[in-house]
């Protein structure tokens, strides 16, 4: 674990400190949604989407972005179900790696999430009915990463991505999704 903050530490610290003279351009650039995998530790793999706002950048090769995801994922079995879902809300930096003569747009990135966890066990019993119980948590997740992004016309751009995030139930994502440029 101490060395996961250490690594991040040192890449949040070489995105921070690159090029931080640079021009920013910061406001809101482009909104856009996404579809995935999520794997979230010690539960099967699950659907999961959520929205984005790409916020400019800082300098010309470090930009940031927010999102808002959802999963949630049901479990079966011996009269019980359990389901958990999780919403999150964070913010990344992202490093940008510019290609020559090159559409396709990479990146390397890191941020902090906030997940809103809620899970729930019901238990079906002849004798005693059903018996219900829910618990719910906030915590912050270590978000890493990276992916692509390749404009598919002149407002709209295609994205594909992958997180790892540390947090009380790591999780892991594989993500893909459009987005559109927002003002002229």
């Amino acid at each position: 674990m101490k060395a996961r903050i250490l690594l991040c530490s040192l890449v949040m610290g070489a995105l921070m400190s690159h090029e931080a003279s640079a021009q920013s351009d910061i406001g809101l650039k482009r909104l856009g949604a996404t579809i995935g995998y999520v794997s979230p530790e010690d539960l099967d793999g699950t659907f999961g989407f959520g929205v984005f706002a790409d916020l400019g950048t800082i300098t010309p090769t470090i930009g940031w972005d927010a999102h808002l995801d959802y999963w949630s994922e049901s479990e079966e079995g011996f009269g019980a179900e359990v389901s958990i879902h999780d919403i999150v809300l964070g913010a990344r930096g992202k490093y940008l790696f510019q290609l020559k003569n090159s559409s396709i747009r990479p990146f390397a990135g890191s941020g902090l999430s906030m997940h809103f966890l809620k899970a729930k066990v019901s238990f079906s019993d002849p004798n005693f009915g059903t018996m219900e119980e829910t618990d719910s948590s906030t915590k912050l997740g270590l978000d890493l990463g990276g992916g692509l992004a390749t404009s598919i016309s002149e407002q709209v751009d295609f994205h594909a991505e992958t997180w790892y995030v540390i947090s009380d139930i790591d999780q892991f994502s594989l993500r893909m999704g459009l987005s559109m440029k927002m003002g002229s």
